[in-house]
This record gives structure tokens, C-alpha cells and sequence, in this order.
């Protein structure tokens, strides 16, 4: 079986081409179907997307990069030059070794963050419901999931890291002097906007709202910060009252245009404003970054703060590296060893076949009244000369090479002590 891996991530794309490969959950079932129907004999796939990367896992007979890779291009609607130059590809080792790096948070953007194994498990959870996960891409999977707790409970890796929603925290203190003192506006009810609504709700501000398509979810979220609902429609009416604006939904359109704030900041007399779009693609028009009473930050832009501390975890990364290593080389044999299962099969049922026919021969024996110990030992006897007729036969064989050979065979299947 080949392995085969392909994707872009913050490190190789900016942010809007990121946006143009971002699949929703609810996306992901019928991409997957669209991805194998296009690839020839429908090999196991895994889509994992995103705010910083969109990344695709094949396990088949054959590793097929190329028409993997223009699928995606295809589905993004770029050319497949354009996309070669941000993406990555890899095979058999080394894209078991990038999945073992996602899962244990050393190939994020936030060194050692524990959300991306959450989304990897989706992602999984999404390819076995869609029939598109077999037994390799599930071996490479758990693997990488067994690998990922190693190192968290074996290394400081996550130790002292900075998410994105402290990091919004930070950069929002930094503007206004007291965080008690103004009104926070999340947009949407997902998980991301539910640990960024965690970390300001401890720095109790003045008040919280939140903001979704469907008030069920944000009333519950509400309820849980000691906020108040409201609806999107609602959203360009009301953005003149919030002093912070932290926005990730799953809308592939921006929900927050240029001229919803602009009219905000005339109304709010030109007070600043802390905006933070933590969605992959863009929740809040990028020319409102032009705004002069406006701070704008995307996920790109949050990079430099959370990388506060990296430095001093370059020992745990080195650690982390060697739980990883030593991951790729047990799943590297557990797949090499698949390629002897047929043959495996094959020895089992030659041997179930033999045992079959010696055990109906003794049972017609008995039946006849034949001695019990003689039917036995007749059996032992007849299963021993089926066992052993291959290796007699190649040792009569004219051929002094074929005898040589099964000599070397039998000395090391039949004749060696136990190891």
C-alpha cells in the first residue's frame, strides 16, 4: 500500500488562498466522494481542514499525487500552477512523519496547541462515516492520535503556549487600558469563538454579546458568559456598540463588509475599534484594515504573538521529535508487513484445507469402530505427510540449486531451536 499526502498551511499560503481550499464539517462528506470519484480505483481518503491548513491523506495500491493534487486545485478554483507553488506532497514515511507533527501540535502556528488533534478526530470521524476511510488511513490515524498523547503527557511541549484567543486577549489589552470597560461582540457559536469568549469573559469586561445564524446555539453560549443573543441580521445595526469584535463563523462570504463599519466608527465617534477575524475564509472585508480608528487582526496577523516562549521548548520539541520517529517506524512496519497478508491467507487456508480432510477421514473411521489410538495416529501421520510433501519433494529434485535451496528453507522453518 502507498500513503500520500498533500495540502497547504499558514507556513506555505497566505490566508485568502488558504480561504479558497476551507471545507466546512458539513463539506467534508461530499468532497470526499467528489475526490474519489475522480481519482482511478477510489483509494481511502481523509480531508483535514482548517483556519491553517486544508490537507489531503490517500492510502491506495498505487500513490496517485498528481490527480489528488488536481482535484484540489480544481475545487478551489485555481490554476494547479498557482497552487503548486503554496502547496507541499508527500509520501509513504514522510507523510505519516507530517501527520504525527499535525496531530502533536509541532506543525502549528501555535507550537503545541491542543485544538488541531480535535479536528483531525473529526475529520476522521467524517471519512468513516462517508465510507472513505480503510484500514491504513485508520491505522495511520490512531497512530498519530496515540503518538500526539505521548508527547503532551511525555514532554512540556504545550507548556506556557499562547492560543489564539489569549493571544486576542493580549493584543485587545494592549489597546484599551481596562478590559473591564468595554463591550465584546463574538460572531458566531462555534468552538474557536467559544475558548475566545472564555479567555475575555476572565477579564470580566462590561459586557458580552454573541452573534449567530442560529439563536439556539448562541443563546446557550450566552448564557454560559452571562451575555446577551443576537441575530446576524441584527449584526450591521448594532456593531456601533461594541468595543472588541472577535468573528469566526463558517460563512464562505464575509459577513462584516467595509461600509457595516465604517458607519460603527461614525457612530461611535471615532472611538477605537479591536477586531479580530479568526475565520478561514475571511469573516470581515480586508479593506476595513485601511480604517484609522480600526484594529484588525487575522489569524496571519496573530502569528508573532503566539510564538512568545518557542524558543525555550526547543528541548521538548526535540523529544516530541523522537516520540514521532520512533511512531513512523513502528507504522512503516505494521504497512510492510501488510503486503505479506494475502500470502498469509493463503498459507492459512492451504493448512485448513489439510486439517479438514484428516479430521473427515478420522471421524469416518471411528464411526466404523476403528481403534481410537490407531485413528489418531493415522490422522497425526496423514497431517505430517501433507505438511511436509513440498519440502520432500524440493529435496529429491534433480536441480542441485532447488536442492540447496530447500535445505537452507527447511534447516531455518523446521530444524531451528526456539528463539
Amino acid at each position: 500500500m502507498a500513503v500520500w499526502a498533500l495540502g497547504i498551511n499558514h507556513t506555505t499560503a497566505p490566508l485568502d488562498l488558504r480561504g479558497r481550499f476551507a471545507y466546512a464539517i458539513d463539506q467534508l462528506e461530499p468532497a470526499l466522494r467528489g475526490l474519489r470519484d475522480a481519482l482511478a480505483r477510489r483509494p481511502e481518503a481523509a480531508i483535514l481542514s482548517t483556519c491553517n491548513r486544508t490537507e489531503i491523506y490517500c492510502a491506495g495500491e498505487h500513490s496517485d499525487i498528481d490527480s489528488t493534487f488536481d482535484w484540489l486545485a480544481h475545487s478551489g478554483g485555481v490554476p494547479a500552477h498557482v497552487l503548486r507553488s503554496h502547496a507541499y506532497t508527500l509520501k509513504d514515511a514522510h507523510a505519516a512523519r507530517h501527520a504525527f507533527r499535525v496531530a502533536s501540535g509541532l506543525d502549528s502556528m501555535v507550537l503545541g496547541e491542543a485544538q488541531i488533534l480535535g479536528q483531525m478526530k473529526d475529520a476522521v470521524r467524517v471519512a468513516d462515516q462517508a465510507g472513505a476511510l480503510g484500514t491504513t488511513l485508520n491505522q495511520l490515524f490512531q497512530r498519530s492520535f496515540a503518538v500526539a498523547k505521548e508527547v503532551r503527557t511525555s514532554t512540556e511541549i504545550g507548556a506556557h503556549s499562547i492560543s489564539m484567543a489569549a493571544a486576542a486577549v493580549r493584543l485587545a489589552g494592549q489597546l484599551f487600558e481596562d478590559l473591564h470597560k468595554i463591550r465584546v461582540l463574538f460572531v458566531g457559536a462555534g468552538e474557536m469563538i467559544e475558548l475566545a469568549a472564555t479567555h475575555f469573559a476572565a477579564r470580566n469586561p462590561k459586557g458580552i454579546a454573541i452573534a449567530n445564524r442560529t439563536l439556539e446555539r448562541g443563546e446557550k453560549l450566552a448564557t454560559r458568559f452571562g451575555g446577551e443573543v443576537m441575530r446576524l441580521a441584527d449584526l450591521p445595526s448594532r456593531l456601533h456598540e461594541f468595543d472588541a469584535v472577535i468573528s469566526c463563523t463558517a460563512s464562505t462570504l464575509p459577513i462584516i463588509g467595509l461600509g457595516a463599519v465604517e458607519r460603527a466608527v461614525k457612530a461611535r465617534r471615532h472611538r477605537p475599534m479591536f477586531m479580530v477575524d479568526l475565520a478561514v475564509p475571511r469573516d470581515i472585508e480586508p479593506e476595513v484594515k485601511a480604517l484609522e480608528d480600526v484594529f484588525l487582526y487575522t489569524v496571519d496577523d496573530l502569528a508573532a504573538v503566539v510564538q512568545t516562549g518557542r524558543e525555550s521548548r526547543e528541548a521538548a520539541v526535540a523529544q516530541a521529535e523522537a516520540i514521532i520517529d520512533a511512531g513512523v517506524q513502528s507504522f512503516l512496519h505494521w504497512l510492510d508487513q501488510r503486503g505479506n497478508v494475502p500470502l498469509i491467507l493463503q498459507l492459512n487456508a492451504q493448512a485448513d484445507e489439510w486439517r479438514g480432510a484428516e479430521l473427515s477421514r478420522a471421524k469416518k473411521l471411528l464411526a466404523r469402530g476403528e481403534d481410537v489410538d490407531a485413528v489418531l495416529d493415522a490422522m497425526s501421520r496423514g497431517l505430517t505427510q501433507k505438511m511436509l510433501h513440498g519440502a520432500m519433494a524440493e529435496l529429491h529434485s534433480a536441480d542441485p540449486v532447488s536442492r540447496e535451496r530447500a535445505i537452507s528453507a527447511i534447516q531455518h522453518f523446521f530444524l531451528r531451536k526456539e528463539r
